[in-house]
């Protein structure tokens, strides 16, 4: 997938990764994951994105951007916008499409390789803009789910596509490490450590519906009640 010594960056699109791994059964540990790409060449940069909702007195997402700001991945998030729709149902939108877009824009002319964790179909005319500077493309997401995570446009349009399945024993957390802290620790103590990997973001703590191909958990209309 990568070339040694090769200019990396990557590119992960928190809320569509983190629904990925949930419906394959699995956490990210973000450690490991840092550690993989860091062994396939130069990684020059790791951007996490992510929308935060500022205005709770705890977010159960914070923790997590806490660790990676501190632990090598550049975090960009910005502050869901609530609205009402024309049923009266109340929405949170938080997508984050348009600064992972300028950011992959703005290092395209110093890296070789970009890899993008997201499945959002969105992604792809930027995916083809990056490769008309010379860069080649990774796209990470997963067709083992019914209906698979990532779009099929985008799929297509990247240089390589890698399902997610065949990184889990690499980037994954061990179920057994986790049950065994878990269960060392008291609820009010685990609500808040800032470990990576086991926080499920508020807004994403939502039962499961059915969606279209690759549109992971970004959508702008998706309910987060």
């Amino acid at each position: 997938m990568t070339v040694p010594g090769e200019k990396i960056a990557l590119f992960i699109d928190g809320a569509n990764l983190y629904a990925t791994a949930k419906s394959l059964g699995f956490d990210i540990d973000y450690k490991k994951l840092l550690r993989e790409f860091q062994s396939r060449g130069y990684l020059l940069r790791a951007f996490y994105y992510t929308a935060v909702i500022e205005d709770q007195e705890y977010s159960s997402i914070r923790p997590l951007i806490d660790w990676l700001d501190y632990n090598g991945y550049a975090v960009v998030t910005k502050a869901t916008k609530e609205f009402v729709d024309q049923t009266g149902r109340r929405k949170i939108k938080g997508n984050m499409d348009i600064e992972l877009a300028v950011d992959a824009m703005e290092i395209a002319g110093t890296i070789d390789h970009m890899v993008l964790f997201s499945g959002d179909g969105d992604f792809r005319s930027l995916v083809e803009a990056v490769q008309r500077k010379g860069v080649r493309v990774t796209v990470i997401s997963t067709i083992a789910t019914q209906p698979p995570m990532i779009a099929d446009e985008l799929r297509r349009q990247a240089d390589i596509f890698t399902d997610i399945v065949t990184l889990q024993s690499n980037i994954g957390r061990d179920p057994n490490e986790r049950a065994a802290r878990d269960a060392a620790r008291g609820p009010r103590e685990d609500a808040r450590v800032g470990e990576p990997g086991q926080h499920t973001p508020q807004f994403l703590q939502r039962p499961p519906v059915p969606q279209r191909a690759g549109a992971g958990a970004d959508d702008d209309d998706e309910n987060y009640e």
